[in-house]
């Protein structure tokens, strides 16, 4: 079995094509699964950064994955050899060929699901549905505000976050990328590369600024993120691709009343049951054509650099995924 594998944390040209040994055996609540599509995330440049840490090195890199279980621990129940499933997990090891993962992290993929669009599914949809339906419950008539809509978990959420009746402002840095973002459901994108955000925002909305802000860059737009929420305004902080939010006075957003979040995906699927309503949800979103994932670029597993670099890029857009 052949799996990305770095040494020391560092830039794409730690990651080495390798051959790695699968274990022996199969513990009694996992599955062996040879993986058939494999997402690219931020999370995975974090991890090969050394900026989230892993537990020792050689590390496997990549944290969602789609494939075919090949091998069923003793204790599994519900799910059989021979079937789809996908998986987003904290521990990373997803850019292999396969691998053994643990059953209660895994959900069957539909059939009418395909690989590629399983695997952006995954962390990615996951993470769209409990941003809009758990950390901050979208309604009708809400007006949101969507930093990097562009991208591959951007695009997902201006597509459901406008099948839920918001109005979805995004923020680009491209007029190729605004009119993507356009495209699935924004209804006003500003370049934030020549507008102020803050100030766009709180114009779009007639002084008033928006109800939540969905940010996953941190660092760069933390601070105007909290300067375009409305009185009773969330700032929900799911990530930091441009790198962590540096300390701010909490007591200072009480002139509005503000709330911020910083939510993880893993600790709402932690619980099975939850996972499994996320995951049907989300399923059922793309089906119904709420969501439509834009698969951007595949490359090949064993090119997990190249697709790196181009993620890293900022020019990319939607989704990237690994095909082994």
């Amino acid at each position: 079995m052949k799996a990305i594998v770095q040494y020391e944390p560092g830039g794409p040209e730690v990651l080495r094509w390798e051959e790695r040994a699968l274990p022996a055996a199969v513990g009694p609540d996992d599955l062996l699964v040879r993986h058939t599509a494999v997402g690219v995330n931020f999370i995975d440049v974090y991890h090969r950064q050394g900026r989230y840490p892993v537990q020792a090195y050689p590390a496997g890199v990549g944290a969602e994955g789609v494939g075919v279980v090949e091998a069923v621990g003793d204790g599994v129940r519900g799910l059989r050899a021979g079937q789809r499933v996908g998986y987003a997990l904290r521990s990373p090891g997803a850019y292999a060929e396969s691998r053994v993962v643990p059953a209660a992290a895994c959900v069957a993929v539909p059939d009418d699901i395909p690989d590629e669009v399983a695997a952006v599914l995954m962390l990615k949809g996951l993470t769209a549905e409990y941003l809009l339906h758990r950390t901050h419950a979208v309604q009708p008539g809400d007006t949101i505000l969507v930093h990097a809509a562009a991208g591959a978990t951007g695009l997902l959420l201006c597509q459901w976050a406008s099948a839920l009746g918001a109005r979805v402002i995004g923020t680009t840095s491209t007029p190729q990328k605004a009119e993507v973002a356009r495209t699935y459901g924004a209804e006003e994108v500003i370049l934030y590369t020549q507008d102020d955000f803050a100030a766009r925002a709180r114009s779009l909305t007639a002084g008033r600024g928006v109800q939540v802000v969905y940010d996953g860059v941190g660092k760069d737009t933390f601070q105007k993120s909290l300067d375009s929420l409305a009185v009773l305004g969330h700032l929900v902080s799911f990530g930091a691709s441009s790198g962590p939010v540096q300390p701010f006075d909490l007591a200072k957003q009480a002139a509005g009343s503000l709330t911020v979040s910083r939510p993880v995906l893993f600790h709402y699927t932690a619980e099975r049951r939850r996972l499994e309503e996320m995951a049907a949800r989300t399923f059922a979103a793309y089906r119904d054509g709420k969501i439509r994932p834009e698969v951007g670029k595949s490359f090949a597993l064993k090119d997990a650099a190249k697709a790196h670099r181009a993620l890293e890029s900022r020019t990319s857009i939607g989704a990237m995924v690994l095909i082994p």
